[in-house]
């Protein structure tokens, strides 16, 4: 069985899960089965691998037309493949097309969903009108379809209601528990400007709107005055809300001392040493099909306090590995909180009671760890994964 793996993102261009995702589960699949993989972006040397550019002719097009434009080479080139196993809208034209062009059966796994991300529109102008057809186009015509968590699969069916259910099938994200792991290095630690003898909140993530930073920082503002906020954030989808985090970041430091914000996106390493130094890891995002930066923190022994929205509830055992805050969403597609002040308060009053408790934090990050290692081994993913396209060459 050859398997063509499809994705924007894939080592060293990765910026985000789904590029993660993509990168673990080839080299879980690989171990045997043959995988090629088709990714966009500068030549990779990685065996069986190859990537594509943008067409001089659409360079400096929108967005959506400079992925279409590598998507018609991916799809020439996937001939002789036995399934075509497409991640996010980048590569699922991709995928789509060489369904049709090459009679090959087509799996898209879904890490975000376009209708449920409205403010992309911000980003690519008309753009996400197509991104929105290419999505809908390729999951309506997929042979199969994975859902990441139980809630990404009903929120698929609900975006997507001619999609027939049977066909579409959950597959967690998974986590490398070799590299994540518990990496105490304090001198490194303090080189950030970070105490480590001090409570911290840490926050990974992407500067998008569905991450949720700008509760965060208002919640911050009613943490007790010891507790530092580590901010690794990067990567803005616009600069809108760039400027938005800047001004409340600004404001925030003006106000308390130890909040730390570091924009670069730091190696794994070190990343794992925040990770291991934080007294709680936070995930405020209003809109998260699973959250491997969740998985993240838990192999490295942080628990997480993370939005009771999306899979985020079926990584995150509320009262065992970290707390779920509740939040009551509106129904537009955006995820906004239909009572920001609520979800602001709740959310600072939850990591407010998880940072004031280190032995009871310390207990949750152990128990984050092992249910880590108990359900989230990219072993059992590839496992699962190999079964869908196993049930599709029956």
């Amino acid at each position: 069985m050859r398997v063509d793996l499809l994705t924007k993102e894939y080592p060293p261009e990765i910026y985000g899960g789904a590029g993660v995702h993509a990168a673990e589960l080839v080299k879980a699949l690989r171990v045997d089965t043959e995988v090629v993989v088709r990714c966009f972006g500068a030549p990779r040397d990685e065996p069986g691998t190859h990537a594509y550019r943008v067409p001089a002719e659409l360079q400096g097009a929108n967005g959506s037309l400079e992925t279409l434009g590598v998507d018609l080479q991916i799809a020439q080139d996937a001939a002789g493949a036995d399934i075509v196993h497409s991640h996010t809208w980048y590569a699922n034209g991709a995928g789509h097309l060489a369904k049709l062009l090459h009679g090959i059966p087509h799996v898209v796994t879904a890490h975000s969903l376009e209708p449920l991300r409205p403010w992309k529109a911000e980003q690519l102008g008309g753009g996400y009108r197509v991104s929105s057809w290419i999505e809908k186009t390729a999951f309506e015509s997929a042979d199969a379809v994975i859902a990441v968590s139980d809630g990404m699969r009903r929120d698929i069916l609900r975006s997507y209601p001619a999609l027939d259910p049977q066909r579409v099938q959950v597959v967690y994200n998974g986590i490398d528990l070799e590299r994540w792991m518990p990496r105490p290095d304090d001198e490194l630690v303090r080189s950030f400007g970070i105490d480590p003898d001090r409570p911290s909140v840490v926050f990974v993530g992407r500067i998008t709107r569905q991450k949720g930073l700008p509760y965060l920082l208002r919640a911050a503002a009613a943490l007790p005055e010891d507790v530092q906020l580590v901010l690794c954030a990067g990567a803005p989808d616009t600069p809108e809300i760039l400027a938005e985090v800047r001004e409340l970041v600004g404001q925030l430091q003006s106000e308390r001392a130890g909040v730390v914000w570091i924009e670069r996106l730091l190696p794994q390493p070190e990343l794992s040493s925040i990770l291991t130094a934080a007294t709680v890891f936070v995930c405020p995002s209003v809109y998260e099909p699973l959250g491997i930066v969740n998985l993240e923190a838990m192999a490295c022994g942080a628990p997480v306090v993370g939005t009771a929205t999306g899979g985020i509830p079926e990584v995150v055992d509320d009262g065992v590995t970290g707390r779920l805050v509740p939040i009551e969403q509106l129904q537009d597609g955006t995820g906004t909180p239909v009572d920001p002040d609520r979800f602001v308060a709740d959310l600072a009053a939850t990591l407010t009671e998880v940072v004031s408790d280190p032995e009871t934090a310390a207990r949750m990050g152990a128990a984050g760890r092992a249910r880590a290692e108990r359900e989230f081994g990219w072993d059992r993913i590839a496992a699962r994964t190999k079964d869908v396209y196993a049930s599709l060459l029956r």
